[in-house]
């Protein structure tokens, strides 16, 4: 499979997210992102890792941090890191950010589940934001609008969304070290 110019081999497994092809929202998030050799990339929610091993394409596999609540997910994302050339990715096991201990990503890439209540997207943007450096970038894919411009609006002081094939691609750049001020 070849995505955003990298060749991948990769291995899925039943019952992780998009097991039979990439998911069309990824892909239209990939299709927006531009990978930087300097660049130090958090996949956060990585399933069978695809969005990491993009990643480490176009930089230093030691620099991509993949991470996801699901076990058998970071045992195939480890997998196929190694299958594609780049074991020195970091693949952790973290309920969202609980257990990881990086910081200064430059961009924080996720995918994250939008069809239950907004907890864990939640968590991700008001935690991801305090993993960014500033002048870092959190990418978020969903169908929904409204809920996610407004609260990246509301802890990163706006943000950028481009649609792509029936997607919401959300762009936050962290500007400031704490989070925007409440507009009255």
């Amino acid at each position: 499979m070849t995505i955003g110019g990298a060749t991948l081999e990769l291995q899925t497994e039943p019952g992780l997210f998009a097991p039979r092809a990439a998911d069309p929202g990824t892909l239209a998030m990939l299709s927006l992102i531009t990978f930087a050799p300097d660049d130090k990339v958090l996949d956060l929610g990585c399933g069978y890792g695809l969005v990491g091993l993009v990643a480490a394409r176009h930089m230093a596999p030691s620099q991509v941090y993949m991470l996801d609540n699901d076990p058998i997910a970071v045992e195939t994302a480890r997998a196929n890191a190694v299958r594609n050339g780049a074991p020195e990715i970091s693949v952790l096991l973290s309920d969202g950010f609980a257990d990881l201990l990086e910081a200064g990503f430059s961009k924080i890439i996720s995918h994250p589940p939008y069809h239950v209540d907004f907890s864990v997207p939640k968590h991700f943007i008001e935690k991801g934001f305090n993993r960014l450096k500033l002048g870092g970038t959190l990418w978020m894919v969903t169908k929904r609008l409204d809920w996610y411009r407004n609260k990246l609006g509301a802890i990163f002081g706006g943000c950028r969304v481009h649609e792509v094939d029936g997607y919401f691609v959300f762009e936050a750049t962290k500007r400031q070290s704490q989070y925007a001020k409440p507009r009255r």
